[in-house]
């Protein structure tokens, strides 16, 4: 377990660190009882055999394979901590959208209330705090006053006769599938040429850290009840209401492993597709789950249909609202 490699070959190793860099590093692995030294009389590393007895002089590395699975541990802790903080975080950026659009919506309807220039305005704090990096803390506050907020305006716009209005299925099942007469089944939309009315602005691939290109997406121009009418299987593994996009994005997140698909194709979709439009996909998935051999494949492969500009979202839905009102 004692290793003796001279300070050039640590360095060529850490891709041309500098010398000083090195040892500094070093000592901070000894001080926090990683490594141990184990010094020849003059200060050099190297290892003496004499018959079969070896003496080697240098770094020992048993406290490091003691600790491994104290590290492995550790590590992992941290990736789990930076995992809920960037799903917080996306949660954040799509309650924000939600209330910038709901804010313009309640200025067409009801113009003139104060409350529409205070959603404007914390939008705008919290897309510019999203800039920076916050702690989970910091988004759970955000989140908390977004849902107060979002409640807020939800509640001025929908009145008491729109409750009735969302659950009437029936009604927008006639109304669709009357004016869809072709039948699109289980893999719509793979629409040649792009530009489709149901994709979102931007509809290329973006990273992840850039939260001001993910901000300039628009939420997709299907409405949201009419996701939810044409996928009812979705209330029997998720409980919580969805009456907003970021609500929708929660409840696909949390359906999404059980399908069997894997955190990098739903990411990959988030970034080719947009997240609301991703999460549109996985719970129409879920509503045709036995038909789908490979989830995870198939998410990808309408992924890389997206990439390629030859995806909606639209008339996938469609067809599901189709098969329900002609059953």
């Amino acid at each position: 377990m004692v290793v003796f490699p001279s300070n050039k070959a640590i360095c060529e190793r850490l891709n041309g660190m500098p010398c000083s860099t090195m040892r500094r590093h070093l000592a901070r692995l000894v001080e926090a009882g990683l490594l141990m030294r184990r010094d020849s009389p003059n200060g050099k590393r190297y290892v003496r055999k004499r018959g079969e007895e070896r003496v080697a002089f240098g770094f020992d590395l048993s406290p490091l394979y003691c600790r491994a699975e104290e590290i492995a541990r550790a590590a992992e802790a941290v990736r789990e901590a930076e995992d809920r903080v960037r799903r917080l975080r996306e949660v954040v950026s799509l309650m924000r959208r939600d209330l910038a659009a709901l804010a313009e919506f309640g200025e067409e309807v009801q113009p003139g209330l104060g409350l529409w220039d205070q959603l404007r305005d914390t939008a705008v704090l919290i897309v510019r705090a999203l800039r920076r990096k916050l702690s989970l803390e910091d988004l759970s506050v955000y989140r908390t006053e977004l849902e107060t907020l979002l409640d807020r305006a939800r509640n001025v716009i929908d009145g008491p006769e729109t409750e009735e209005m969302n659950t009437n299925d029936a009604h927008f099942e006639r109304h669709h599938h009357s004016s869809n007469k072709e039948s699109i089944d289980l893999e719509p939309a793979l629409e040649k040429g792009g530009a489709a009315d149901d994709v979102p602005e931007a509809d290329t691939c973006v990273r992840d850290s850039d939260v001001e290109e993910l901000d300039t997406r628009r939420v997709p121009k299907i409405p949201l009840h009419l996701v939810i009418t044409g996928c009812p299987s979705l209330r029997t593994f998720y409980q919580g209401d969805i009456r907003h996009w970021h609500q929708l994005f929660d409840a696909a997140s949390h359906v999404r492993p059980a399908m069997g698909i894997s955190l990098s194709a739903w990411e990959e979709a988030q970034r080719c597709m947009g997240p609301e439009q991703a999460s549109i996909v996985v719970v129409a998935m879920l509503e045709r789950f036995a038909d789908i051999r490979s989830p995870g494949g198939y998410l990808r492969a309408l992924t890389s249909k997206a990439a390629a500009g030859e995806f909606s979202c639209g008339p996938m839905v469609m067809a599901l609202i189709g098969r329900r009102s002609a059953a």
